[in-house]
């Protein structure tokens, strides 16, 4: 293990190793402040960003933050890691890869191209030197495109996840959700209700619901009950009409056993799911949900900084080629991410890493009613993600998520945004949405009748 040091003035800030030096070069947020990693001084995280900065993109490669021996993760991204598709860049330090980043020769086209090539903490390491309008002009030349039975992420779209969720699962207040949503154009990214029971009983009739009201309006779209992937692997194998799997993952092997998951149970609910054939257009069939803090909040960080945890989530999800990626940004609390600003930035950082590693990024712009955040800021990310090309958003009635108790995007922010940034739904979703319209009162009528 090697050090690192930057001299500011006559001080020489050192740093033990590379995972403290990501941790001091991090931007201020108060979960590293809360795990005692994060910079004493503003001086010190410049320093830390000038080290960084210096450094040559090949140390990722020998120095790991988290050792090879003993975290599956890290063994997943170390050994699907495609070194030639890393040449391009394997000359640059971390500041030069910046600069390359934001120049014309990194084009959607390249930096599709790079993705398979990058390990996570390089994604992670160059998003700490940029400010906020390099992390959504790198962004926006990323397109990264899935399929299950309609089309998201191609240029000039933007989908919704329409997200019905109702405090005891009751089916017409979640069918009342639904018809709302898609009144609105939401729910071509995903149908996706988060149960109150983990309960297979619950979960399979839900999945049910979803499944009829699929197949009596031919919607092209895809549904998820987001309970345990064991659950969901249950109601597989008794037949239920399961399309997308959906777990949440961290980016370390013990953060992930706190959620009772390792990478051998998720491919063998990824090999489960892609065998039922259910998409009609592609078969992209996992959902993964992610969040800043996740990892530090099981006490299985292993003093890695939040961020580049996040970053390594990313790195596991793209293992299993899913359908959508979402970081659900401000929704641990104020612990992890302090405030709006604090949010803000996390929220870009995550889908600039997420894209730049290849992944379907959407974002959850969230905000717990205790911490230092309003819809203001959050008026700020979702702009700002619109503009950096975010694959999807959420559709919450209201914006007030009545189950999860938290505050987030609804129906009428997904209209603004594809309004000011002249964006529209899935292909498939719009054609639907053009023939449906004078159907959605029957839809309303069968829904609440049923």
């Amino acid at each position: 293990m090697s050090g690192f040091s930057h001299t500011v003035g006559n001080v020489v800030h050192r740093f033990d190793d590379l995972k403290t030096l990501l941790a001091k070069a991090t931007p201020a947020r108060s979960g590293d402040e809360l795990a005692g990693i994060a910079a004493r001084t503003a001086e010190e995280r410049v320093a830390a960003k000038m080290a960084l900065a210096e450094l040559p993109l090949s140390t990722f490669l020998t120095e790991h933050v988290i050792p090879y021996e003993t975290d599956d993760v890290t063994r997943l991204i170390v050994d699907e890691r495609d070194e030639r598709a890393f040449a391009p860049v394997a000359h640059l330090t971390v500041g030069d890869f910046r600069d390359w980043l934001l120049s014309a020769h990194a084009s959607g086209e390249a930096l599709s191209a790079l993705a398979p090539g990058l390990m996570p903490e390089m994604a992670a390491a160059v998003s700490k030197l940029m400010r906020l309008q390099d992390l959504v002009t790198v962004a926006a030349k990323i397109r990264v495109v899935t399929r299950f039975r309609n089309t998201v992420g191609l240029p000039g779209r933007l989908s919704a996840r329409l997200q019905p969720n109702h405090p005891t699962d009751d089916p017409k207040g979640i069918a009342a959700s639904i018809v709302d949503g898609l009144s609105y154009g939401s729910g071509d990214a995903v149908i996706g209700i988060n149960p109150v029971s983990d309960n297979p009983k619950t979960v399979e009739e839900l999945l049910v619901m979803l499944d009829r009201l699929r197949l009596a309006f031919d919607i092209p779209t895809q549904s998820c009950v987001l309970a345990h992937v064991t659950t969901q692997m249950e109601a597989m194998q008794r037949g239920a009409p399961v399309d997308l799997v959906f777990q949440s993952i961290a980016g370390t092997e013990p953060a992930n056993a706190s959620f009772g998951v390792n990478i051998a149970l998720l491919d063998e609910a990824w090999t489960q799911a892609r065998e039922l054939k259910r998409g009609s257009v592609g078969d992209n069939v996992m959902y993964f949900e992610t969040g800043q803090g996740s990892a530090l909040s099981a006490n299985a960080h292993c003093g890695v900084d939040q961020q580049t945890c996040e970053a390594r989530a990313y790195g596991l999800a793209r293992h299993f080629q899913p359908m959508l990626v979402n970081t659900v940004v401000g929704f641990i609390g104020p612990e992890y991410l302090y405030d709006g600003k604090q949010i803000l930035r996390a929220g870009l950082e995550d889908h600039f890493c997420g894209k730049l590693l290849g992944l379907p990024m959407g974002c959850d712009v969230c905000y717990t009613n205790h911490a230092e955040a309003d819809q203001d800021d959050m008026d700020a990310l979702l702009t700002m993600l619109g503009a950096a090309g975010v694959n999807y958003i959420m559709g919450v009635p209201g914006a007030d998520d009545i189950m999860l108790n938290y505050q987030s995007t609804s129906f009428h922010d997904a209209l603004y945004l594809r309004d000011i940034f002249g964006l529209r739904p899935a292909p498939e979703f719009e054609a639907w949405l053009d023939r449906i319209q004078q159907e959605l009162p029957r839809m309303a009528g069968l829904l609440l009748e049923a």
